[in-house]
């Protein structure tokens, strides 16, 4: 039987440990470990840390966007390859949406790009589990927002599920 991964609100004191975890799982953009901090402090409520044997093999950063209390955006999903498998992305993001701080919520976006196709899938999965449509349209262009320096980033978005 595998082991229980506990899930929790971050702490200012993941922060490091979110930085290191980010770094390990390509193709994410690894941010700045400040801004690893303040997501574990600023957005503690729309976010989680998952934790096997006190190491942390998971994270989810996300907040509630401004002027859009309905709509939680997720920044980044990290899951430690020994917890690949598990379905752990997935239950990260389910753990956000079953808090009283995001009660509000019936929307969630976010951004991959075009080749990243494990958060593709996950998101997938999420709008069926949900029972909402998926949308995408492209919200950073490579060339117009990122100088050709990053792929184009593609907004995707569950709308308007119902909340049980």
């Amino acid at each position: 039987m595998p082991e229980s991964i506990a899930l929790r609100k971050p702490t200012p004191s993941d922060g490091k440990s979110v930085y290191d975890l980010v770094k390990q799982c390509p193709p994410l953009d690894i941010n700045s470990m400040y801004c690893n901090l303040l997501q574990a402090t600023h957005f503690s409520a729309t976010s989680v840390a998952a934790e096997l044997k006190g190491k942390m093999v998971g994270f989810v950063s996300g907040y509630i966007v401004p002027e859009k209390p309905n709509v939680l955006f997720v920044w980044q999903v990290a899951v430690a390859e020994e917890a690949r498998g598990r379905g752990l992305a997935k239950s990260m993001i389910f753990h956000i949406l079953d808090r009283a701080e995001t009660r509000q919520v019936d929307t969630i976006q976010t951004t991959i790009t075009a080749d990243n196709g494990p958060s593709r899938s996950l998101f997938k999965r999420l709008s069926k589990e949900l029972e909402a449509p998926l949308n995408e349209y492209e919200m950073f262009d490579r060339d117009k927002h990122f100088g050709g320096t990053h792929d184009s980033e593609f907004l995707i978005e569950i709308a308007s599920f119902r909340r049980v």
